[in-house]
């Protein structure tokens, strides 16, 4: 009777035991080589890990008590082992955690969450590019966005003749304190993006539409006016980073109101709890982005120097953050989920 009950155990979890060794051996494959084209691995399936250990543990616990074959009990030790050793080393691999989430987890979280990061960057590219076209035939229409004093000031720092660096009100503005303000600058207009989301989606996009117009303006009339190679040659750089922060983070709020428009069979608290971890995540990436486009604006971009240069760099640029986030982060087929 023992054998029977010991071999209906077996085939009833054999799959799952298999699963959780080869998930196993992956996870202990160096970060390089998991990522060999020399010697392509291929991924397995990502597991809930807590889950599926508290399952192991009770198998093992079960066999153990039962008095199953030694074979199997040996087995479902060194899987618990294993188990505990990759469950808590990966709560304390700080550095591990930050390469795989920028290497793998958040780029692939931008393409899971598509949709819902096309509906945003629509919201802000097309009312972006569409203003930018009328002030072209309509250069009035500045003055519906900006009042006077805004545009003379924008028209000041982007002087073609000035000898100082662009973008600037006070030449004696340091590098430095303008990293600081454009950090502070950059991530306050992402949270307000993110947070609008829990107004039911209404307060994203908003922000979204608005700095789309606002931004689109003030491209728009620098080249009206003719500023281009001081004003474009500007922002290319750190604009691939910036502008992309934006629509990410009106992403993460528009995941936000998701969760109260559309629960679906869960509550609205529970489906805030779920889309929020998401967002979460997605908002990790954009302040690193928007960190990087306050340093590159404060340090690159403002610094006088042929514009070709400014622009061949902000080509490369903008190609990086989209081969980014098309390319990496595909070794793993599984969705990320809360």
């Amino acid at each position: 009777m023992s054998s029977v009950r010991q071999s209906q155990f077996i085939e009833k979890n054999t799959a799952l035991w298999d699963s959780f060794e080869n998930w196993l051996d992956y996870q202990d494959l160096s970060f390089w080589k998991k990522r060999s084209k020399k010697n392509k691995i291929e991924a397995p399936e990502e597991i809930d890990l807590p889950k599926v250990y508290r399952q192991i543990c009770h198998h093992f616990a079960l066999a153990n008590s039962r008095m199953y074959n030694p074979v199997l009990v040996d087995k479902l030790n060194k899987l618990v082992v294993r188990g505990h050793h990759k469950l808590y080393s990966s709560r304390t691999n700080f550095i591990g955690n930050i390469m795989k989430y920028f290497a793998v987890d958040f780029p692939r979280l931008v393409r899971q969450e598509w949709k819902i990061v096309s509906i945003a960057a629509a919201l802000f590219y097309v009312p972006f590019i569409a203003i930018i076209i009328a002030i072209q035939f309509f250069p009035d229409l500045i003055y519906s966005v900006m009042d006077g004093s805004m545009v003379n000031n924008l028209e000041d720092m982007y002087e073609p003749e000035r000898n100082q660096r662009f973008g600037r009100e006070r030449e004696s503005d340091t590098d430095l304190y303008m990293f600081g303000y454009y950090i502070k600058h950059n991530i306050g207009i992402d949270f307000k993006m993110f947070a609008g989301g829990l107004l039911f989606g209404v307060g994203a996009i908003f922000f979204l539409v608005f700095n789309g117009i606002f931004l689109g303006a003030a491209f728009g009339h620098m080249t009206h006016i003719g500023y281009i190679d001081s004003f474009w040659g500007f922002v290319v750089g750190h604009g691939a980073f910036e502008l992309n922060a934006m629509v990410l983070s009106g992403a993460a709020g528009l995941k936000l109101a998701e969760a109260l428009i559309r629960p679906g069979r869960k509550t609205r608290g529970r489906a805030l709890i779920d889309n929020g971890k998401i967002a979460v995540l997605i908002m990790y990436g954009v302040v690193v982005m928007s960190v990087i486009a306050a340093f590159l604006e404060a340090f690159w971009s403002s610094t006088v120097m042929p514009v070709m240069i400014k622009y061949v760099a902000g080509a490369i640029l903008w190609s990086v953050v989209g081969m980014y986030f098309y390319f990496l982060g595909r070794t793993s087929r599984a969705s990320i989920h809360s």
